[in-house]
């Protein structure tokens, strides 16, 4: 075999006793870098739709050691590698949620900027129902937040399907995962869920079941949107700009507040309850919404259907790239300095908000949330300021933070 040959090939796979080639975790990574070198890759059949989603790329497939040597000795040729066409819709859709009013406003609110959301409300009401349909209204992600987040799913272990690879993901962990399942980790480290979930929606359902220690792990990707995993030998950091949306129970029974007056939960049990989320956590959420039990004509199958997914999407995209024409990132991402010369309010307004601040008695973080999310509905509305209409909405969506425990009575 001619060792000049060599010069122009990268080569990733698993070799078999029986001189198989077998396919391997974390090809799509080495085909991006392969293709910034300008050279050409050899994989495992089994990896060659995977590694043809780097563009710009020539891949060959082989089944055997004995193919690449025939390859290389200018014997015979190798198959190029195809990525299938992308699979695009089938979701779940928002027409059908019924009624929630308030809920389905917030998720779309939460779509066009960016914002994370946390739903209360009792058992069996459309939590999750909510927020399974996130996915579905976000734009489209682009061809670089793509590979991205496909290069981590392929670096997992968990497998990627090369067909949904455009698809922003959806991660609904158990509350039983342990903080290295949620954010990464292990002797080998491998991303986590929320990684996982990067340029995605990570739902936590359950919140207050949730292990506090999984819980505080979250903070800091919350703001800075990566994970850095030290271990003794080598330090790794995992890209983890995700969406957070999570669910909980308004108390230990799960019917406080509920019309049936059924919840005989005593206020200090409440407290308790809800004291197992961190006022920090909580200040880093920038909607709390309601989502109160549907009266049973509500759920009559003659009763009217929700709007569509796609109507909500086309008003989330144009909120989306009014923002992104602006400040070149969504709203829930502008730094202190962009929110206050972007959020800027009339005198009245500025006034209201110091007030509600007081009241509420919230940090600087969440009265910066709570202007970011009035801008956001202020770009739904295509309005050029903020007025106070939107500024009222947006402190409306600040319901369970510290000192607000009014609901628990």
């Amino acid at each position: 075999m001619p060792l000049d040959a060599l010069a122009d090939y990268e080569f990733v796979g698993e070799l078999g006793l029986t001189g198989e080639l077998r396919p391997v975790d974390g090809v799509l990574p080495a085909a991006l870098a392969v293709a910034r070198a300008g050279r050409k890759l050899v994989v495992a059949e089994g990896n060659g739709a995977e590694a043809a989603l780097a563009s710009g790329l020539e891949t060959l497939t082989a089944r055997t050691l004995l193919e690449v040597c025939a390859l290389l000795g200018g014997q015979r040729t190798l198959p190029v590698a195809v990525a299938p066409p992308p699979r695009h819709g089938g979701g779940p859709d928002m027409r059908d949620v019924r009624g929630q009013a308030h809920a389905r406003r917030a998720l779309e609110v939460a779509a066009a900027g960016g914002h994370h959301l946390l739903l209360v409300g009792p058992p069996g009401c459309g939590k999750t129902l909510l927020a399974s349909r996130l996915p579905g209204l976000l734009p489209d992600a682009s061809e670089d937040e793509a590979l991205e987040t496909a290069a981590i799913a392929s670096v997992s272990g968990r497998g990627l399907d090369p067909a949904r690879w455009r698809e922003r993901p959806f991660r609904a962990p158990h509350h039983t995962a342990s903080a290295v399942a949620l954010v990464g980790g292990g002797a080998e480290p491998r991303p986590g869920e929320i990684s996982l979930a990067h340029h995605g929606v990570l739902f936590l359902d359950e919140l207050p079941e949730w292990d506090r220690r999984a819980l505080e792990v979250l903070r800091e990707p919350l703001e800075s949107g990566v994970v850095t995993i030290s271990r003794a030998a080598r330090q790794s950091e995992f890209p983890a700009r995700f969406q957070l949306v999570a669910a909980m129970n308004p108390c230990p029974c799960g019917w406080a507040g509920d019309a049936s007056g059924r919840c005989r939960c005593h206020a200090e049990a409440v407290r308790r309850y809800r004291a197992r989320i961190s006022g920090p956590l909580l200040d880093r959420i920038d909607l709390h919404v309601d989502v109160p039990r549907l009266p049973p004509s509500d759920l009559r199958p003659d009763a009217p259907e929700g709007e569509a997914s796609a109507t909500i999407r086309a008003r989330v995209g144009r909120a989306r790239a009014l923002q992104v024409r602006r400040a070149g990132v969504a709203n829930a991402r502008l730094s202190q300095a962009e929110t206050l010369a972007c959020c800027r309010l009339e005198p009245r307004d500025q006034a209201l908000l110091e007030r509600a601040i007081d009241s509420l008695q919230l940090s600087a973080r969440a009265m910066h949330r709570i202007l970011r999310v009035a801008r956001t509905i202020a770009d739904l509305a295509d309005s050029p300021g903020i007025a106070s209409t939107h500024l009222a909405e947006a402190l409306g969506y600040r319901r369970i933070d510290r000192g607000t425990d009014q609901q628990a009575a």
